[in-house]
C-alpha cells in the first residue's frame, strides 16, 4: 500500500512524500535506506499518474547513461543503482530506483525488477535488458537504449511541432473572427438595419453568424472539446473505432504522411535494437506492435508477423502490407540477404528521420502563407459585408 510520510534528512530538513510499503515498519526501513528518518506516516491513496509526477524520457536517458558508465567502469549494478538513487532529483523516480535496489537485493534479476514497474519501463525496455543479461551485453544494450531514447525524444518533439503550429494558427484565426462577430458586428447591426435597404446575402449571413455567436457562444465553445472527449471515450471501448481513427490520422492532409513516417521511424529504430540484442524476429515484431504508437501500423505489423511465421520473407512480407517505400524495401532486402538486418533497420530509421525533418520544414513553410491568406480572405469577407451597405447608402446620397 502507499503511505504519505514526513521524514527528516541528515541536514535536519523536513521531507514529505509518498512511498509504497507493506506496512509502517517496511516504510521506515525503506526511508532509512534513503538516509531519511521517519517522523510520521499515514496511508494515502495513490495519486493519479499526472499528479504523481510523470517520469519522462530524459530521466530514462540519464538512468541508462549512468548505469552504462558505472558498469563499463566495473562498478556492480546494485552499487550503480544505489549511487543513482542518492543523486536523482525526480522524487517519484527516486522511489522507483529505491524499489529496484530492494528487489534486486531480494534476489530478482534486473529485468525482473524493471518489469514490476510497467508505467516507467515499457515492454521494449524490459525485453532489451533481459536480452542483454542473457547475452552478457548489458552495457552495450544500455548504451543503445540511451541513444534510442534521445532519438525518440527528438522524434516526439518533431511530432508536436507538426501538430502544434497549425493548431495555434487556427486558434488565432478563429479567435480573430470570433472577436469581430461578437464585438464589432453587433455594434453595426442596428445601423445596417436602419438604412432601410435590402441587405446583401453576405451581410445577412454575417448578421446571422454574429447573433448565433452572441446567443450561443458558450455552447459553441464547449461543443468541440465535449465531442472530442466523447469520441476518445467511445474509441477506448470500441477497438474498431480506435483503429479507424488511427488510420485516419495517417491519411490526414498535410500532416498524415509525416505522422506515418514518425511511427515507422520509431518502429525501425526499436526493431533494430531488439534484433541486434538477439531477440527472434517474431518476438521483436510482437513487442514493436505494443510500442509503435499507432493501431493501424500495429495491425499491419501483426499481419507481417503472421506472414513471416508462415515462412514468408521479411522484405516480401513488408512489401505486401505497403508499409515502406521501395527504397526502404530494397534496404530491408539487402539486410535480410547479408544477415545485417539490424543495420538495415537503422538505415531505415535514418531515412525516415531525415524525411520527417524535411517534411516539417516544408509544412511550416506552407502553413504560414496559407494561414495568412485564409485570415486575409476572412477579414475581407467580414469588411465587405459590413462596409458594403454603408458604401451603397453613401452612393445613393450623391
Amino acid at each position: 500500500m502507499q503511505f504519505r510520510y514526513r521524514a527528516v534528512d541528515g541536514d535536519g530538513r523536513i521531507r514529505r512524500g509518498t512511498m509504497d510499503a507493506a506496512n509502517a515498519a517496511d516504510l521506515e526501513l525503506r526511508l532509512k535506506r534513503l538516509a531519511l528518518a521517519l517522523i510520521s506516516a499515514r496511508p494515502a491513496r495513490a495519486l493519479p499518474g499526472l499528479l504523481a509526477g510523470r517520469i519522462g524520457r530524459r530521466e530514462l536517458v540519464s538512468f541508462c547513461f549512468h548505469l552504462e558508465q558505472t558498469s563499463r567502469a566495473g562498478v556492480p549494478l546494485i552499487e550503480g543503482l544505489v549511487d543513482l538513487r542518492d543523486s536523482v532529483e525526480h522524487p517519484r523516480f527516486r522511489m522507483v530506483i529505491a524499489q529496484l535496489v530492494e528487489e534486486i537485493e531480494g534476489g530478482r534479476l534486473f529485468s525482473q525488477a524493471l518489469a514490476l514497474h510497467p508505467a516507467v519501463f515499457n515492454p521494449l525496455f524490459v525485453s532489451l535488458v533481459r536480452a542483454g543479461e542473457a547475452s552478457g551485453q548489458l552495457v552495450t544494450v544500455l548504451a543503445n537504449l540511451a541513444e534510442s531514447l534521445k532519438w525518440q525524444d527528438e522524434l516526439a518533439a518533431q511530432a508536436k511541432k507538426v501538430l502544434s503550429y497549425p493548431v495555434f494558427v487556427a486558434v488565432v484565426v478563429v479567435a480573430v473572427i470570433a472577436f469581430l462577430l461578437s464585438y464589432l458586428v453587433p455594434q453595426l447591426v442596428e445601423f445596417m438595419r436602419s438604412i432601410n435597404q435590402d441587405l446583401s446575402f453576405n451581410t445577412r449571413l454575417l448578421i446571422a453568424l454574429s447573433e448565433l455567436l452572441v446567443g450561443y457562444g458558450a455552447w459553441l465553445l464547449l461543443l468541440p472539446p465535449v465531442l472530442w472527449a466523447g469520441v476518445l471515450l467511445w474509441a477506448r471501448r470500441n477497438p474498431a473505432l480506435a483503429l479507424r481513427l488511427d488510420a485516419l490520422k495517417l491519411a490526414a492532409p498535410f500532416v498524415g504522411g509525416t505522422l506515418k513516417k514518425l511511427s515507422l521511424a520509431r518502429f525501425a529504430d526499436q526493431f533494430g535494437l531488439l534484433y541486434s540484442a538477439g531477440l527472434p524476429i517474431l518476438d521483436a515484431l510482437a513487442i514493436c506492435e505494443s510500442v509503435v504508437g499507432n493501431r493501424a501500423i500495429a495491425a499491419a505489423l501483426a499481419r507481417v508477423r503472421v506472414q513471416i511465421g508462415q515462412g514468408g520473407g521479411i522484405a516480401a512480407s513488408f512489401e505486401r502490407e505497403q508499409l515502406f517505400p521501395p527504397l526502404v524495401l530494397r534496404m530491408l532486402k539487402v539486410g535480410e540477404q547479408t544477415g545485417g538486418l539490424d543495420t538495415g533497420m537503422r538505415n531505415v530509421a535514418y531515412f525516415f528521420h531525415r524525411d520527417v525533418r524535411e517534411a516539417i520544414a516544408r509544412i511550416q513553410g506552407l502553413i504560414e502563407p496559407t494561414m495568412t491568406v485564409v485570415l486575409g480572405l476572412l477579414l475581407l469577407w467580414v469588411m465587405s459585408a459590413v462596409l458594403g451597405p454603408i458604401f451603397d447608402t453613401i452612393g445613393r446620397l450623391r
